[in-house]
């Protein structure tokens, strides 16, 4: 774990879930962040005990980030899971097939077996503005105090520098995203800090949206 700068701090996990099929890399990264007298949690996997110790709160990015999020006992705070409306519409799937299903993400969360919340775009607590990425529920999370971002799956780096992923959605191109982020550009960000790869500066974030 490193200290990127007071109260911010960034480390990185084997995902219990990666093999040598998937296109992501096996490393992914996690945050903790002092938000007045909270230590809030980002996308946590294997968080150093130092830090487990203070937490008082765990934010995901998306419902499939929920890593050690139920483990760790602690309120959620987390976008919704897709519907099955969802997988047709990002997915192109047959809907026959999926018609009435429910996602395994957050399951648990949705059955009240643990606290926590589900926050659409905006305000969320903590001071975060929630921003859609490729989807409604794949997000870049605002936090002013800090100036930093917290990105989703959306904007990653899955090993050739931060950029957007689409993942197979189908129901949006890379411009639209690059579109939909571009405001961010308003915002005095300084960190970039994403869920896959390394955390970077506004610079990279200016590169992927111009």
């Amino acid at each position: 774990m490193r200290e990127l700068r007071p109260g911010v701090w960034h480390w990185q996990s084997p995902h219990p879930d990666w093999d040598e099929e998937q296109w992501w890399p096996e490393l992914v990264s996690s945050y903790g962040v002092e938000v007045g007298d909270d230590v809030v949690l980002f996308d946590p996997l294997s968080v150093p005990d130092g830090l487990r110790d203070r937490a008082t709160a765990v934010v995901l990015t998306a419902p499939y980030h929920e890593r050690d999020a139920r483990a760790l006992g602690l309120p959620v705070h987390t976008p919704p899971a897709d519907t099955w409306e969802d997988w047709v519409e990002k997915f192109g799937v047959d809907p026959d097939r999926v018609r009435g299903m429910e996602s395994d993400d957050l399951a648990w969360l949705r059955a009240g077996e643990g606290p926590g919340e589900f926050h659409g775009l905006g305000a969320w607590p903590f001071g975060i503005t929630a921003y859609a990425g490729r989807e409604d529920n794949d997000l870049v999370l605002w936090l002013p105090s800090i100036g930093a971002i917290v990105t989703g799956d959306s904007l990653s780096n899955f090993g050739g520098g931060l950029d957007i992923q689409l993942g197979g959605r189908t129901h949006v191109t890379r411009a639209d995203v690059a579109g939909r982020l571009r405001p961010l550009l308003e915002l005095p960000i300084e960190l970039v800090l994403p869920a896959h790869g390394e955390p970077t500066d506004r610079a990279a974030l200016e590169r992927v949206l111009s």
